[in-house]
């Protein structure tokens, strides 16, 4: 993305700088706009039916990149402050013009750089607003008198702390900082909600009765993505899939799409024949009249292929050797692991469906809207990268969830998700604490893969496979810059190397350096919902986890220091033999 001399990755375009979200400068601050707004002809598009199906799009498009505003933009907040002058106000008011950058400050000369503001606000619903600045220093909607309002925020010099900015009026009220305007009741009985949603544009307002919170510009829980991926797998990794997905708005009507033209692609691909491009054409047809695909069933077909294993091929995506099966791991590795896979070759999409601010929402019926009207495509990216896959016994890891121990630490972590949806007014997500205990040992191969493998910990991610009838993990290194691409973690995948990093994590990890305060720890993290987990053992880089560094727990994997529960642990059996 380019707006003038500002740039941004594609991925930051999912990840960091998406729709709804703001996009920092040098000296301003903008809001990406909505994909109506975006030059779609400039997207290229990516082939993974299956995730497409699944978000109920017909295509998933790349952001666009190497042209001159090729991702639209508006200024947020309008809010601007004269570092020179120290007024305060919009552009236009400031500098003379809706698109102006610096202040006239200087008698009407161009001044100093004009700097947005340093607060906005917004709702759980998602709407986000300027700081009402007028209203917090006059205590209310409305000021009486007739009298001219400039205002102005003086920093006293003492910090760099909100209390330092004290905003004042020419109107002659007493002035007053901004301490306490950050506090979630801050905004009670001074503004309510105006429902604006800047990224869709001024007329896109709509009704709010929620009570906005004041949030740093900068702040992490302004913009969280929704985002959705999956993995490549056979047949859609496979170069015929590609090949038939290319030509698929022709091919999918059966009254456009004949003999003979469906001839004549084959002979202008000279690799496919007729009856091979039939075939898939079939297949598909098929599948898009089946039902809808929801996530959980994404990752049961990739469960599925992982434990099939794929061998090399140059035209596939999708490369898993079956390395270990039931039965055949080498001394020194839990019995409860079943199958080990080495993923030379994978291919990862992901796919941006919305998003929320505050809570982390990722409920489809609440989350921000991406274009003011459902379009037909969204935007994606695609990594290639590998890893490695390992399986565990199911039937063993749903005895051990319904232990006592395992049952107690279901409750508390269940209590803890409760509150938090009372306080955001939504349904409580259910705690599942076999996939808490999967979540927090992928944890712990990530921290020692990363020694092992020589690979950052930021540049590898966790993907989890959990039901009644499924447990597995794969750790792999799908990234668009070069760490993570040349084989490492893969090679990890042979059965003595994995057999010393298994036993090498679990030994390492079951003590912290903040124990005893860490394993004994009620509650911790995002909305109390960890328990034994801290960033000096198996909190991993936000890019590494798919849950956000949530439902996190060593003590499920180790056990605790209370009477009865030293060998609780899903692995302390493994470790006293250790």
């Amino acid at each position: 993305m380019k707006t003038n001399n500002v740039k941004a990755r594609r991925s930051q375009l999912l990840s960091t700088y998406g729709i709804g979200g703001l996009f920092p400068s040098e000296t301003t601050s903008f809001m990406i706009s909505g994909l109506h707004e975006w030059h779609e002809d400039a997207c290229p598009p990516i082939s993974e039916p299956r995730l497409a199906r699944s978000l109920g799009v017909a295509e998933l498009k790349s952001p666009p990149a190497g042209g001159k505003r090729d991702v639209p933009v508006v200024r947020f907040p309008e809010t601007q402050i004269c570092p020179a002058c120290r007024r305060v106000g919009t552009t236009a008011h400031l500098g003379g013009d809706w698109n102006a950058s610096h202040c006239r400050c200087k008698e009407g000369r161009v001044g100093a750089a004009l700097s947005p503001f340093r607060l906005i606000t917004a709702c759980v619903r998602g709407h986000i607003d300027e700081f009402p600045f007028f209203q917090w220093l006059h205590r209310g909607p409305s000021a009486s008198g007739d009298q001219k309002h400039e205002m102005r925020m003086q920093t006293l010099g003492r910090t760099s702390s909100l209390d330092d900015l004290e905003l004042e009026c020419t109107c002659g009220v007493e002035p007053r900082s901004l301490d306490g305007a950050t506090s979630t009741t801050a905004m009670k009985g001074v503004i309510r909600c105006k429902g604006r949603r800047p990224w869709l544009g001024g007329e896109y307002s709509e009704d709010c009765a929620e009570t906005p919170q004041v949030l740093q510009r900068g702040a992490s829980n302004v913009w969280f993505p929704a985002v959705r991926s999956t993995i490549s797998i056979p047949p859609y990794s496979e170069a015929l899939a590609k090949f038939v997905n290319k030509h698929w708005t022709v091919l999918e009507d059966p009254n456009l799409a004949g003999e003979a033209l469906i001839r004549k692609i084959a002979e202008d691909s000279r690799r496919y024949s007729y009856e091979q491009i039939m075939a898939e054409i079939e297949r598909r047809r098929g599948e898009e009249q089946a039902d809808d695909v929801d996530e959980q069933q994404l990752r049961r077909q990739e469960f599925a292929k992982l434990i099939e294993g794929r061998e090399e091929s140059d035209e596939s995506d999708f490369v898993c050797e079956k390395t270990v099966t039931r039965g055949q791991f080498p001394d020194g590795v839990p019995e409860i692991f079943t199958d080990l896979r080495k993923v030379t070759r994978l291919r990862e999409v992901r796919a941006l469906r919305g998003f929320s601010r505050l809570s982390g929402e990722s409920d489809p019926d609440t989350l921000c809207k991406l274009a003011p009207e459902p379009l037909y495509w969204l935007p994606a990216i695609e990594v290639i990268g590998e890893g490695i896959f390992v399986a565990l016994d199911r039937k063993e890891l749903t005895a051990w969830a319904a232990t006592p121990f395992a049952e107690d630490r279901r409750r508390k972590l269940q209590d803890s998700a409760n509150r938090q949806a009372r306080q955001f007014k939504r349904p409580p997500i259910t705690v599942d604490i076999s996939k808490v205990a999967l979540h927090t040992l992928a944890h712990v191969l990530i921290d020692q893969l990363s020694l092992d493998a020589g690979y950052p910990a930021s540049s590898l991610r966790e993907r989890l496979f959990v039901d009644e009838d499924m447990a597995g993990i794969l750790i792999y290194t799908a990234s668009s810059d070069s760490a993570g691409s040349l084989g490492g973690v893969a090679s990890q995948a042979d059965p003595t190397k994995f057999a010393a990093a298994i036993e090498e994590g679990l030994t390492r990890l079951s003590w912290c350096s903040s124990d005893p305060v860490c394993i004994e720890s009620p509650a911790s993290g995002t909305d109390a919902l960890n328990m034994a987990a801290c960033h000096a053992c198996v909190l991993a880089p936000e890019t590494s986890c798919e849950l956000n560094n949530t439902l996190l727990d060593r003590a499920l994997l180790f056990g605790t220091h209370e009477p009865g529960e030293e060998d609780a642990g899903l692995f302390s059996g493994y470790l006293a033999q250790a």
